[in-house]
């Protein structure tokens, strides 16, 4: 990660995140008045296309911020951040989560960038940002707490309904904040995925921006502990130091970038770069370099596009962040 770097994404963020359209909304109607516009139901999440690439691309600015805080775009950020995160837009916010019809609003998705985003404010302590904004990150915790007790079954896929990627993202906010939290995200993947062996990896399908496999396995690392981990994950890749499964060494090829489900597939290799670079300290000799060989790979298909277009633009900075950083 470089100063340039950071750069480059805090411009694109900083281009999308308070633009309103055009809009892809997450939005129940109980009757014709609740037909409003993004910015309407949403004060401060209303741009970047949707909600959960709004909250990321917060996220995106704030970790810029934190990691080169004399950066040129710092002063634009932080004046973003003031508009933002003010006591009435949260409230607006937690008030649309209080919609009966809201129950399932970016579950598991949106739960899990919302509350990273909240890890990642807290870090800036000079700043009132996390505090005004707890009340969202406090209504969150109370979802997943409702949810992953009735959740039955995870939901293994490489899309927005992944419950591993949404857990591996929230954990990190659980760690500093609730431990009650991270016990019920380690309690529950224990119980989804402890007997897991011999991953096929069937990917990717055509618009997958995450591989089920690999995200499966990072946050169970965030979780257990390393010795636990081992084990598990030398059962569950087994084949890592002969390069398979293939699939997972193999980066996506994108076909059209401007179709807003194919250029998930740069999505995909990026976020497979994070799970790699973040997999490979913990393993040795040559399935650490075929993780880190794997790793590289897939930064140097898709880092080159995060901009371009807005399919892919507004979301795909907070991937490559992701994997820059891991």
């Amino acid at each position: 990660m470089t100063a340039e770097l950071a750069s480059s994404f805090a411009r694109i963020a900083l281009g999308h995140v308070a633009r309103e359209y055009p809009n892809k909304l997450d939005h129940v109607l109980d009757g014709p008045d609740d037909a409003k516009g993004p910015r309407a139901l949403h004060p401060i999440y209303f741009g970047s296309f949707d909600w959960h690439s709004c909250v990321h691309g917060y996220w995106t600015l704030a970790t810029c911020l934190r990691l080169f805080p004399d950066m040129p775009e710092a002063t634009a950020i932080r004046a973003r951040f003031d508009a933002a995160f003010t006591r009435e837009n949260v409230a607006a916010e937690v008030a649309y989560l209080g919609r009966a019809s809201a129950r399932g609003f970016e579950r598991p998705y949106g739960w899990g960038w919302l509350l990273k985003l909240q890890a990642e404010l807290l870090a800036h302590q000079d700043q009132p940002w996390a505090r005004l904004h707890q009340p969202l990150a406090d209504a969150f915790v109370v979802r997943f707490s409702d949810f992953l007790p009735n959740a039955t079954y995870p939901i293994r896929t490489g899309v927005h309904s992944s419950t591993s990627f949404a857990i591996a993202l929230a954990a990190d906010y659980a760690r500093l904040r609730n431990p009650a939290l991270l016990e019920l995200f380690t309690r529950k993947m224990r119980a989804w995925h402890a007997q897991d062996r011999d991953a096929p990896a069937w990917e990717p399908s055509l618009d997958e921006f995450l591989s089920a496999t690999l995200t499966t396995a990072e946050c169970l690392r965030r979780l257990l502990p390393p010795d636990e981990f081992a084990a598990w994950f030398a059962a569950y890749l087994p084949h890592i130091a002969d390069g398979r499964p293939e699939t997972l060494f193999t980066p996506a090829v994108v076909s059209d970038r401007t179709d807003g489900k194919i250029v998930h597939l740069d999505g995909l290799n990026l976020s497979r770069a994070w799970c790699w670079r973040a997999l490979a300290p913990t393993l040795s000799g040559a399935a650490r370099v075929a993780a880190e060989q794997a790793a590289d790979r897939h930064l140097a298909a898709s880092l080159p596009h995060v901009a371009g277009d807005y399919m892919g633009e507004h979301w795909l900075a907070s991937f490559a962040l992701l994997a820059l950083t891991a």
